[in-house]
């Protein structure tokens, strides 16, 4: 017998069925049958049967079925999410990607290759991975290379001891939610030698994966109220919109405070006082967030300057969140990081046992640029004992931070050390790198300010150049017409006539009537020199065309 013969009769059956299921129910009380679709004709919206299924009325689709309306539309999405933007991966780098895929095909451009220096992804630009690194995670992943004579010893003990401390002695299996217990005891260890032995608790210590993870989770827990009583953040302006995103997303209230341009972008106590006395106007701040070294901005803040912001946090009473995983990327004379919890404790106990701190570190950047992995982690401290239960128990949502991230993390902060096999190779690697990054943070500084309508701060440190670039008029006026924030018809027409791929400045927030871009210093120095040298020649060329 055909298929086709079957299926009416079986539609035919289930009709039956609903009518009688309708009829059973009584006359004050209807039971929706199943959901029926005739093969010979479709259902009007006024037929019986889908009056009897329950079903709204809905458009028909080509093959006459009829077509319900969709559960989740852009009008009945969770409206913050619409509110987040995120300009690392927005229109600019999703035009990049479409333009990559044009040249593979054939396509022709004005230029051979895309050059994307919009996001700090180290290894996508060619810097190479930490020999010791990979070695002890393929150790990790793969464990019949212990028996392999090829690998270092101090690799294989740091393999063992990882996955000893794994359940069935494998990085396949969850951790503890906060991590694993002998990472977490490596970090505090590494946190007192690095801070000149200040104690650090393990228990303070949440490995995350990579530090935008802690820091939402931080802003998770802070952000509660309604109308004026509504938490608000404080964040620099630039900023990294993850910040922005993330206040979006949770519905707090996003506070700006401007950094220094014209002071190589440092922070100024009177400009965090203004924007704090504005905002508690409408809204209830309750945490400072400081971005150090800078991003996108590649300033390194002085002791004094962190000394100074740890004494208003103190008298306004705000928690301080301090994302340091720039750490090691410090490039200029005079510069040196200082940790926020370092000088927290050294200003003495009347700081050291009161201000509220989270700060956060991550592999994904430093010397290792080991994105993929999503390795980080944060340290609380002076957390009030309940509400570090609850961010126990919300981490706990997620089981755990990836397992082999967690494993890198702990091979950061307890490298080779002198005497081991592997230590005189992990410190001429790691040199070699952060040595290169210096060079080419000072490459771009200068050949940038050669540009007559660009003006670049020196890059202290971090991985980014945020240079302010002079728009003509009339390019401003096209821009507006096409609503578009000047910055990114900028960087739209590089991209288009170079293949170079930039964020554009009103990705990051900048002060009114300013115009910037910010481009990572990461591409290999042949290649920055290249991409230097093309907005050099874009910069003159739009200016002369607009002019």
């Amino acid at each position: 017998m055909s298929v086709a013969r079957i299926l009416p009769s079986r539609g035919a059956r289930l009709l039956a069925r609903g009518r009688h299921d309708a009829s059973a129910g009584g006359s004050g009380a209807q039971s929706p049958g199943p959901r029926v679709h005739s093969l010979t004709s479709p259902l009007s919206s006024s037929s019986p049967a889908r009056a009897l299924s329950g079903l709204p009325k809905g458009k028909m689709t080509e093959n006459g079925m009829a077509s319900r309306g969709k559960v989740l539309t852009i009008d009945t999405m969770n409206p913050t999410v619409k509110k987040v933007e995120y300009a690392v991966r927005g229109p600019i780098v999703q035009r990049a990607v479409q333009l990559e895929k044009e040249l593979r095909e054939g396509a022709k451009k004005p230029f051979a290759e895309v050059i994307k220096a919009n996001i700090g992804d180290a290894h996508a630009m060619g810097q190479q991975p930490i020999t010791f690194f990979r070695q002890v995670l393929a150790l990790c992943s793969y464990p019949e290379l212990l028996n392999d004579s090829t690998f270092p010893e101090d690799a294989k003990s740091r393999a063992r001891r990882i996955l000893q401390s794994c359940g069935g002695s494998s990085i396949g299996a969850y951790s503890a939610s906060q991590g694993i217990d002998c990472v977490r005891q490596d970090v505090a260890r590494y946190i007192e030698q690095r801070d000149g032995g200040i104690p650090c608790d393990p228990d303070n210590i949440y490995l995350t994966t990579g530090a935008s993870d802690g820091i939402v989770t931080m802003l998770k827990l802070l952000v509660c109220g309604e109308g004026k009583s509504r938490t608000g953040v404080m964040i620099s302006i630039p900023q990294y919109p993850l910040y922005s995103a993330a206040l979006a997303e949770l519905g707090a209230v996003q506070i700006n405070y401007y950094l220094n341009e014209e002071k190589c972008w440092s922070l100024d106590i009177s400009e965090l006082q203004r924007a704090l006395d504005e905002a508690r106007r409408h809204c209830n701040p309750r945490a400072l967030c400081i971005i150090n070294p800078g991003n996108p901005t590649g300033q390194v803040q002085s002791r004094q300057c962190i000394e100074d912001v740890i004494r208003f946090a103190a008298k306004e009473r705000l928690l301080l969140m301090a994302d340091e995983v720039y750490q090691d990327n410090v490039y200029a004379d005079g510069c040196k990081f200082h940790s926020f919890k370092k000088v927290l404790f050294e200003m003495g106990p009347e700081f050291s046992n009161n201000v509220e701190l989270a700060s956060f570190h991550s592999t994904s950047k430093c010397y290792m640029g080991e994105c993929g992995f999503r390795g980080g982690y944060m340290e609380i401290i002076n957390m009030d004992a309940e509400v570090k239960a609850q961010l126990t128990k919300l981490v706990s949502v997620r089981l755990c931070p990836p397992v082999p991230g967690q494993a890198l993390m702990d091979l950061v902060v307890n490298c080779p050390q002198p005497g081991e096999p592997s230590y005189n190779n992990f410190m001429k690697e790691r040199t070699a790198t952060l040595g290169v990054l210096a060079e080419k943070a000072k490459l771009t500084e200068q050949i940038l300010n050669t540009v007559p309508g660009i003006s670049c701060n020196p890059v202290q440190g971090a991985m980014y150049s945020f240079p302010r670039i002079t728009i003509p008029e009339k390019a401003i006026r096209e821009a507006k017409e096409k609503g578009q924030a000047p910055d990114m018809l900028y960087c739209m027409k590089l991209l288009e006539e170079t293949g170079i791929c930039l964020v554009p400045g009103s990705g990051f927030g900048q002060k009114e009537g300013t115009y910037h871009f910010r481009m990572t210093i990461l591409p290999a120095t042949d290649k920055l020199k290249i991409l230097l040298s093309k907005v050099k020649e874009f910069h003159q060329k739009f200016t002369q065309q607009y002019s």
